[in-house]
């Protein structure tokens, strides 16, 4: 009997765990918007490497608008959301809009530095990746999904946020007027 209880804990637990981090899984949206209270946002914390850039910091991005993204190269939610990441970047770069994917790992195969530059190769990311294999700066931001999107305006606060898939239009008009487009 003690078996079977450890196994349906196991199982209701992983239930919980998928369905929190695939909030807005095919296609239904996620959950987020503009910030009711807009709040400093918080430095990059224990990141082990950075890939596609030297060390960024927050204080160092202050006066642009800054897209923080979590993820993990093998969470399908976030390789949903990825071409959406990147196409931003790609057209507000030059607007003034940082991207910096911070890739915390789901697994730990995922800590592994030559697959993740692996990932980010397949996937031609541009954008800055920080490595956050030790979770300081998930928790520094108290983080608890994959993806999450944090939009910092120029002024370096927390405007909007975003959890799951969807909402891209949204996001998007977010990221606009962080850039006074």
């Amino acid at each position: 009997m003690t078996f079977l209880v450890r196994i349906l804990g196991a199982v209701l637990l992983t239930a919980a765990v998928i369905g929190a981090v695939s909030l807005g899984a095919a296609g239904g949206g996620g959950r987020g918007g503009p910030v009711a209270t807009p709040h400093a946002a918080p430095e990059f914390t224990g990141i082990d490497t950075w890939i596609n850039s030297a060390p960024l910091s927050m204080a160092q991005l202050r006066g642009k608008a800054v897209l923080v993204d979590f993820w993990t190269f093998d969470c399908i939610n976030c390789q949903n959301t990825l071409p959406y990441v990147k196409e931003w970047d790609r057209k507000y770069r030059d607007k003034g809009l940082v991207v910096v994917g911070v890739h915390t790992p789901e697994f730990a195969f995922e800590r592994k530095l030559d697959k993740l530059e692996t990932a980010v190769k397949r996937n031609a990311i541009s954008y800055p990746v920080a490595q956050d294999n030790g979770f300081g700066t998930w928790k520094a931001w108290n983080n608890v999904y994959w993806p999450a999107a944090y939009l910092v305006d120029r002024n370096g606060q927390v405007v909007y946020t975003h959890f799951g898939e969807g909402d891209y239009a949204q996001t998007e008009a977010a990221i606009r007027k962080a850039l006074g487009l």
